[in-house]
């Protein structure tokens, strides 16, 4: 699932002119990927390479892939808008970009705040298992992570876990539970691209394993549950962790997970955070994909 940069490709993408972005609403616009399609597609290796990129995330067993774009982010600066582009570049051979918040443009910065709830995403603790908009009728197909710093420390490794296989191992009774409309996390408002607001919602949202596994482990806590949904919830979540893979981020690794296929979160931050200066500390970009793109 990781996925190395052939030499000459990123030799030439140090050098590609990819243009300023345009949107379409809150979606990249339809030109603005072909014309990075057809500049990408000229570098060498960039075809086969993104080839690769789809099958890790829809092939068999598939569900998550790792870009390695280390050495791009050095030579451009994980931050600089020319990376930022190469990055677009490469995930919209997968499917659309977009960001469903009216604040950020496309990429959205993770950052980390001492003083924040530590569950949250920006905050310093265990980021338990979730898949992104939870409560919105048409989440997110993929969502990505662009590593710009890792935390200096040494914490905060990515935890990934396949949805499906974890609430295939559960019992009958246990999964017509997470079957049912009985669930409901988080707040809905000025949100685009994702449809409506769904709650009460199911967890399985879908027959025979499929579709959206609708789950994250802040609603354990955060959300008033009857004690049967309650205790199937908490069986899938230790079913995730269970079956869970973890690794760090180095700048440049870019994350691209299948919301349909597994859930992610972050292991705590290593303790120490407020000694960090808020310019060294951990920095993720984030970016949301609406699938099928026409490649």
């Amino acid at each position: 699932m990781f996925i190395d940069i052939p030499s000459e490709l990123e030799a030439a993408l140090i050098d590609c002119p990819l243009p300023m972005r345009e949107l379409d609403g809150p979606f990249l616009a339809k030109s603005t990927i072909e014309r990075y399609r057809t500049e990408l597609t000229a570098a060498p290796s960039f075809t086969e390479t993104a080839t690769t990129l789809r099958h890790a995330l829809t092939g068999e067993g598939g569900g998550y892939a790792v870009l390695r774009l280390g050495n791009l982010a050095k030579a451009l600066r994980a931050d600089d808008s020319r990376f930022l582009r190469l990055a677009t570049g490469f995930a919209a051979q997968v499917a659309v970009p977009f960001s469903p918040f009216p604040r950020w443009i496309l990429w959205k910065d993770i950052g980390v705040k001492v003083d924040k709830d530590p569950g949250k995403s920006s905050g310093i603790g265990y980021n338990a298992f979730h898949m992104d908009l939870v409560n919105a009728t048409r989440p997110p197909d993929y969502t990505t992570l662009l590593c710009v710093r890792p935390d200096p420390l040494g914490g905060g490794r990515s935890i990934l876990s396949d949805a499906h296989a974890a609430a295939a191992r559960l019992p009958q009774e246990c999964r017509a539970l997470l079957a049912e409309s009985a669930y409901h996390y988080g707040v809905f408002f000025d949100l685009f691209g994702v449809g409506e607001e769904y709650s009460p919602f199911p967890v399985l949202d879908g027959s025979d394993l499929e579709g959206f596994v609708r789950f994250t482990g802040k609603m354990l806590q955060r959300s008033q549950l009857g004690q049967a949904h309650a205790d199937a919830a908490s069986q899938l979540a230790e079913e995730l962790v269970r079956g869970q893979v973890s690794f760090m981020l180095q700048p440049g690794d870019y994350l691209i997970v299948d919301q349909r296929r597994f859930l992610h979160g972050r292991e705590a931050l290593h303790s120490g955070q407020e000694t960090v200066p808020v310019a060294d500390r951990r920095l993720l970009l984030q970016l949301f994909l609406r699938a099928p793109a026409a490649v």
